[in-house]
């Protein structure tokens, strides 16, 4: 079994201060994906930067403060690859992925945009390298005899069951029609060609929802989205036996807005 968990920490220092040095001692995942690290790992406690057990690459961001992802393994990776070839992003803490046996990990951060603003339009760029380095991704996987995973904060909603509220998000970044088509694009056996796991898992479910606003009561009333996912190629996806959100029992007891999004592969 290859169990594989990603969530988005909202600060790993704040986190680790609220509960997530726990979980990761109890997690019984073999790969761990982090997005939204925020931090230097110099910055980072010793309990997170390198924990034992583990073997971690940290890829933050030159702008300080901002975005950063991280890949823990039980495994140590045959080979680490940060960024995807762009000259825009790569310095931008929003891909990092490692070769494990049979199958390359990947922890993905995706601009969250904002619309009429430049960072819509840096979403957007982004979207456009990143769907040509996926497909580029999955052709070199499949001539090796490899499978793909590529995990994280999407930040798109791709259909109305992703969202609680979705009729009053449709001129919102993140469930804007141009950034759904895209994601449709991703998943399209003739284009991108990668499956989302939890969805295929959970096919007739609302949700099951990774984000919520720490605003108002949006935890306690379930009023969240689902834009932390799992996509992988067909074969990975295939054996795909449980995939589900860790969602914290009360709201105090939450160490994130994110959820941890947990696959257990039967490779």
């Amino acid at each position: 079994m290859l169990t594989v968990t990603s969530v988005n920490v909202n600060g790993l220092r704040a986190a680790a201060k609220k509960g997530f040095v726990e979980w990761l001692a109890e997690t019984s995942a073999d790969v761990l994906c982090l997005q939204e690290v925020r931090a230097e790992p110099q910055q980072l406690p010793e309990e997170v930067r390198a924990p034992g057990g583990w073997h971690v690459v940290h890829a933050p961001a030159a702008a300080k403060g901002r975005a950063g992802v991280s890949l823990y393994t039980r495994r140590e990776p045959d080979r680490v690859r940060i960024g995807f070839g762009s000259d825009e992003f790569d310095t931008s803490g929003r891909y990092v992925e490692a070769d494990l046996p049979g199958v390359t990990v990947a922890s993905l951060y995706l601009p969250s945009g904002e619309v009429g603003t430049e960072r819509q339009d840096e979403k957007i760029r982004f979207m456009t390298e990143f769907l040509a380095y996926l497909k580029d991704l999955r052709e070199r996987a499949a001539a090796d005899g490899r499978e793909v995973v590529v995990c994280g904060d999407w930040n798109i909603a791709h259909q109305q069951a992703d969202l609680k509220n979705w009729r009053g998000n449709t001129r919102n970044s993140g469930f804007l029609p141009e950034e759904r088509e895209w994601l449709g694009t991703v998943l399209a056996p003739s284009d991108g060609g990668y499956i989302d796991v939890v969805r295929t898992l959970h096919p007739d479910a609302e949700g099951p929802y990774t984000w919520w606003s720490y605003r108002g009561r949006a935890f306690d009333a379930d009023s969240g989205w689902r834009i932390d996912y799992q996509l992988a190629t067909p074969g990975l996806a295939g054996k795909a036996v449980k995939g589900f959100v860790e969602r914290a029992a009360t709201h105090v007891e939450r160490w994130s807005d994110h959820a941890p999004v947990t696959v257990v592969y039967d490779v």
